[in-house]
């Protein structure tokens, strides 16, 4: 195997890998470090992929107990969870090995091992075989992040978890407490409530999925408070200790008042995520971290330290997998010469449960702060046929314009398949797209994009359908 590279990437999640294929694609000779088995990072192994085959796996047994009536299906389903775990490992492990095979054909060499950068051009890669220097024109780092810890509260992996572990429990908890109502909590809350788990969700902000649409968040609260999903809000949890089988945490008010105990079976943390430098070399061969352990880097995603570059969850911005598959590719680009470029205002969120939720651009709130003025256009997917011969009636699509321009500045997509839907409006925003670009757009019928167009049009007071 070479020991020199124009580019070493170290960490092979979905920032590291698509940047390792796009700098083959131009000519660079590429290895990438990864200290894991597989390749794919958090995403694909404890993550994005696990949690998106564990939540439709959840859904069908859902939709067996409580939805299939209605179309006529009589069943009685019975829970083999073993069955659903197999399946998921299956999904995770064909999606892995599809990775190898790019890495094959793309020329890429995996380097399995631990990477540390010892200064600018050098990585030492320690594994199995052991230690070996690689030289290379220029390091990625593409680390990705981890769990992020809540003070007080210690993982046990067992009654104490964060999103990994819940990914894998053994069996279904009766009673699960869950910290934090962002997109990992609620999702992981979602597949153990369907599958029989009471669920209760504390969240220390006064509101469900803080940061996006405040209206969006409030009708995606009642709809799964429907599902029998219970909230605490404006709460904290300050420590947690194991009793035989159950969990007691401590909990209180956030503006003060009497703390008080919950007990559970399984606590799981999902208070968000940190970046992931530990062991990398990096601040010891001189790269500037930011105040919350970030990676700094500029325009060109280039440290402080020239040949040093960073993408994905380890440098500032949202912690998306799309979000530094992007950034791989611009980085690479930009390294060849090429104009890479990230619209970050146009990079989607979405939160898996179901309904889903889904935005991109702008909130009501955050124009306001920015005094700008904006003309909002909802439709309910009440009022689509679609969604109606689907028995699909909760949410809405709401689009937000420039009140001058008419340039769509944001939407949120809270309903059936909202994740597949955002897609639209992300590319309108990217191509400059006004509100009635998007309105005399021609939209099959009936469909759920239908309720996007309809949203478009509300957004000029001319929705048709409603």
């Amino acid at each position: 195997m070479a020991d020199s590279f124009d580019l070493l990437i170290i960490g092979s999640g979905p920032g590291g890998y698509v940047a390792a294929i796009r700098a083959a694609q131009l000519g660079m000779k590429v290895a990438c470090v990864e200290k894991y088995p597989a390749l794919g990072g958090t995403c694909l192994n404890v993550g994005c992929i696990p949690s998106k085959a564990l939540l439709d796996s959840s859904e069908l047994f859902a939709q067996a107990k409580h939805g299939f009536g209605a179309h006529g299906i009589r069943v009685e389903p019975q829970l083999d969870l073993a069955t659903m775990h197999a399946r998921k490992d299956q999904v995770v492990k064909e999606l892995t090995r599809g990775v190898e095979g790019l890495f094959r054909k793309n020329k890429v060499e995996r380097v399995i091992g631990v990477g540390r950068i010892t200064a600018p051009g050098s990585v030492e890669v320690t594994g199995s075989e052991g230690t070996r220097t690689l030289a290379t024109q220029r390091i990625l780092i593409a680390t990705g992040s981890k769990p992020a810890r809540l003070p007080g509260i210690e993982y046990d992996d067992r009654r104490i978890v964060h999103s990994t572990h819940a990914l894998t429990l053994p069996e279904v908890p009766r009673r699960l407490l869950v910290i934090g109502a962002g997109a990992i909590g609620l999702e992981l809350g979602s597949v153990w409530l369907r599958l029989g788990s009471e669920v209760t969700v504390l969240e220390y902000m006064d509101r469900v999925v803080p940061g996006m649409d405040a209206k969006s968040g409030a009708l995606l609260q009642r709809s799964l408070e429907k599902q029998g999903m219970k909230f605490r809000l404006a709460t904290s949890a300050s420590a947690a200790r194991v009793e035989g089988d159950e969990v007691l945490v401590t909990v209180a008010p956030r503006e003060g008042g009497a703390a008080s105990e919950e007990r559970c079976d399984v606590l799981l943390v999902a208070v968000g995520r940190r970046a992931y430098t530990d062991g990398l070399g990096a601040v010891e061969a001189g790269v500037k971290l930011d105040d919350k352990g970030r990676v700094m880097v500029d325009e060109s995603y280039q440290t402080n330290v020239p040949g040093i570059f960073a993408i994905g969850d380890v440098i500032a911005g949202p912690m998306l997998a799309h979000k530094a598959e992007e950034e791989g590719i611009a980085a690479v680009e930009k390294m060849a010469g090429l104009a890479g470029h990230v619209a970050y205002e146009c990079v989607p969120n979405i939160v898996y449960t179901w309904p889903e939720l889904a935005s991109v651009g702008m909130t009501e709130e955050e124009a306001a702060a920015k005094e700008v003025q904006v003309a909002v256009g909802t439709f309910p997917f009440l009022a689509n046929g679609r969604a109606k011969a689907m028995g699909e009636r909760e949410g809405q699509v709401k689009i937000l314009a420039d009140a001058k321009t008419d340039r769509i500045l944001g939407a949120h997509v809270l309903g059936p398949r909202a994740s597949d839907l955002i897609a639209e409006l992300a590319t309108a925003m990217e191509l400059g797209a006004t509100a009635e670009d998007v309105a005399r757009s021609v939209h099959a019928h009936p469909t759920l994009p239908e309720a996007v167009k309809e949203a478009a049009l509300a957004v000029a007071k001319r929705a048709i359908h409603i």
